[in-house]
């Protein structure tokens, strides 16, 4: 017999039935994506996977009382991910910074080893001063340039207006360029 591949409204609403298998599927769909935001905004990989394995814990445990309100099921689950990272930043009262050997640095095959080299002092000048960012702007970063998605799926998971998170990455982008200035131009080029 062959499968039916269900649409991701099906599988949310037969996990949301108490369909173990479509919450299954929920999580294979999903969960590089909330590592990825998990890791860029706890800067640790152990961390990330715990605060993961925790979002799927806790949406698991909710599913049956998930109501879809016009927005995509993944704005839930980075609204959770986005409230365990807000509290394990206020339970540690810390920053961390990513160590430099954890960010990947794809080179191209063209670069030669110092400008990679001056590339990865860059990025990680970059990633230090975004660390430094309030919540907020980092979340705005990381959905927007890791995850790739638009103002209104951001606006979404973040809970504001389109217009309200244009107007913040607008800001956030002058912040940077006037922080990192010659460094910034640099990397906006790319």
């Amino acid at each position: 017999m062959p499968e039916i591949e269900l649409n991701e409204e099906e599988i949310v609403t037969s996990a949301s039935l108490g369909d173990r298998e479509a919450f299954g599927e929920l999580y294979e769909l999903y969960v590089e994506r909330i590592f990825n935001y998990v890791y860029y905004r706890t800067g640790n990989s152990h961390d990330a996977e715990d605060l993961t394995a925790r979002v799927f814990q806790r949406a698991m445990n909710h599913i049956t009382k998930y109501r879809d309100r016009g927005v995509p099921f993944s704005a839930w689950l980075y609204r959770i991910a986005h409230n365990l990272v807000a509290n394990w930043h206020r339970d540690r009262s810390r920053r961390q910074e990513i160590p430099l050997g954890d960010v990947p640095v794809v080179p191209s095959k063209e670069e030669r080893p110092e400008a990679r080299l001056v590339r990865s002092q860059e990025q990680d000048s970059l990633l230090r001063y975004i660390r430094q960012l309030p919540p907020d702007r980092q979340t705005l970063l990381i959905l927007k340039f890791v995850e790739d998605l638009s103002n209104a799926e951001i606006g979404q998971i973040m809970g504001r207006s389109e217009g309200a998170v244009k107007s913040l990455y607008h800001r956030t982008l002058l912040s940077l360029r006037d922080e990192l200035g010659d460094q910034f131009e640099a990397f906006e080029g790319d």
